[in-house]
C-alpha cells in the first residue's frame, strides 16, 4: 500500500521563506523597511509618487524623474470608455472590491501589447495598474452614488488626485498631507496573503492583471484587507467609551476575533500605527469627530490590558479613512489602491526569479478503499 513519506507541516506557513525579495522587509520587532529604508524615514519625508518609483527602480528618484513619472502616472488615471460603461452598469449594490476585482481583468482587453511580455512591457503595465486601480475605484463610488466621473488634473499630485476623483471636491492641505501618507504607509508589507497570492499567479508566467486579480481577489477577505471595513463595523456598534469594556469583553466571551488587533509577523506595535494614530487625531479635530478618536484609545487601551497585543495597520486606518469622508465600502479599495504599487513590484521580481511556486502538501486521507461499481453503490 502507498503511503507518503512525513513531511514538516507548517499550517498557515508561519515563518517560512517561501523566495528571496529586495522590495520590503517586515521586521518582527517592529520595524518596516522598503528596499533598505525605514519607513519611518520616508512616512514625512517623500510623497507617494516616490514610494512607487522606489519600489519599481530600487532607488529614489530625483526631482526630474519624480516629475516624470507623476505626470504619466496621472495621465494614466484616464479609464477606457468601455471601463467607465461596464462600472455604470454593475449593480449598485455590489461590494466595491467585487467590482475591482472584475474590472481589472477587464483591462487586460485594452492592452495593446497584450503578447508582450518584455521588461520593458511588463514596466508599462506596471505603472498602468498603480493608476488605474485608484481611478477605477473612484469611478465606483461615483457611480454608485450617482455622481459623475471626475477627470485628473495635472495640478495635482497622485494621492491628491485619487482623493479629488473620489469625493469631487479638492483636498486641502492637511487631507492632501493624510492621504498621501495612508498610501505611502500600504504601499508594501513584506509577503503578505495578497503579495503571495500575486507572485503565485506570477510564478505560472500568468500576465500581470491575471495576477493583480488574484491580490485583489485575496485582499477582499476579512482577515487580511477586509479587516479595516470591520473595524469601523465595530465602532459604529459602540457609543460610548463606557461601552467599550462591556463590548470588548462579550467579544473575548464569545471568543470572536477583534478586528483592527494583533498581527501574524509583529511581537511589538505595528510601525505604520503610530503613524496612522497621529493622522487620525488630527483629521479627528479638525472634523469635530474627536469623540471617535477618543473611543479608539479607549479600546486599545481596554484590548491591550486583557490581551496584551497592540492595532495593527486596519485599526487607525479606518478612522483615518472616515474622516476624510471615505465609507466604510471603500476602505479595502482604498487599501488595493495603495497596495498595487507592491503588488507590481513584486510581480515584476517574481518573473525574474523564473521559478514556478509550487508547495507540497502532507496526505491525510484513506488507502485501499474498495471500488464499487455504480450498480452497486
Amino acid at each position: 500500500m502507498d503511503k507518503p513519506p512525513e513531511k514538516i507541516v507548517v499550517r498557515g506557513l508561519r515563518d517560512v521563506a517561501a523566495a528571496e525579495t529586495k522590495i520590503s522587509y517586515v521586521n518582527p520587532n517592529g520595524t518596516l523597511y522598503y528596499v533598505g529604508y525605514n519607513i519611518d524615514d520616508l512616512v514625512e519625508q517623500v510623497c507617494y509618487e516616490e514610494v512607487v518609483y522606489l519600489l519599481l527602480y530600487n532607488r529614489l528618484p530625483n526631482k526630474q524623474e519624480l516629475d516624470k513619472l507623476r505626470a504619466l502616472l496621472i495621465s494614466e488615471m484616464n479609464l477606457p470608455e468601455p471601463i467607465t460603461d461596464s462600472i455604470k452598469a454593475t449593480p449598485k449594490n455590489c461590494h466595491p472590491m467585487e467590482v475591482l476585482r472584475t474590472e481589472i481583468s477587464h483591462l487586460s482587453y485594452y492592452d495593446a501589447d497584450c503578447n508582450d511580455h518584455s521588461e520593458a512591457a511588463n514596466k508599462r503595465r506596471a505603472i498602468q495598474l498603480i493608476a488605474k486601480v485608484p481611478a477605477i475605484v473612484a469611478a465606483i463610488h461615483r457611480a454608485h452614488t450617482n455622481q459623475p466621473t471626475v477627470a485628473p488634473t495635472e495640478e495635482f499630485g497622485f494621492a491628491e488626485n485619487f482623493l479629488y476623483m473620489f469625493r469631487g471636491k479638492t483636498a486641502d492641505s492637511e487631507e492632501k498631507a493624510a492621504i498621501d501618507r495612508f498610501m505611502t504607509l500600504h504601499a508594501d508589507h513584506g509577503f503578505n496573503a495578497s503579495t503571495f497570492a500575486a507572485r503565485v499567479t506570477a510564478s505560472t508566467n500568468s500576465d500581470m492583471y491575471s495576477a493583480v486579480t488574484s491580490a485583489i481577489g485575496t485582499l477582499k477577505g476579512p482577515l487580511h484587507g477586509g479587516a479595516c471595513e470591520k473595524v469601523m463595523h465595530m465602532l459604529d456598534d459602540i457609543n460610548t467609551e463606557e461601552e467599550v469594556e462591556e463590548y470588548i469583553q462579550g467579544m473575548l466571551d464569545d471568543q470572536k476575533k477583534i478586528m483592527g488587533f494583533g498581527h501574524r509577523v509583529y511581537k511589538t506595535e505595528d510601525p505604520r500605527t503610530k503613524h496612522l494614530r497621529c493622522i487620525a487625531e488630527n483629521l479627528c479635530h479638525r472634523t469635530n469627530t474627536l469623540n471617535l478618536y477618543n473611543l479608539c484609545l479607549k479600546i486599545e487601551n481596554v484590548v491591550h490590558e486583557k490581551k496584551k497585543i497592540f492595532p495593527n495597520v486596519d485599526f487607525y486606518a479606518a478612522v483615518t479613512l472616515d474622516a476624510l469622508g471615505v465609507t466604510s465600502a471603500f476602505f479595502t479599495p482604498f487599501f488595493a489602491s495603495s497596495r498595487t504599487s507592491g503588488w507590481v513590484a513584486h510581480i515584476l521580481e517574481q518573473y525574474e526569479d523564473a521559478v514556478l511556486l509550487r508547495p507540497s502538501s502532507q496526505y491525510v486521507g484513506e488507502f485501499g478503499r474498495k471500488f464499487v461499481p455504480i450498480e452497486q453503490r
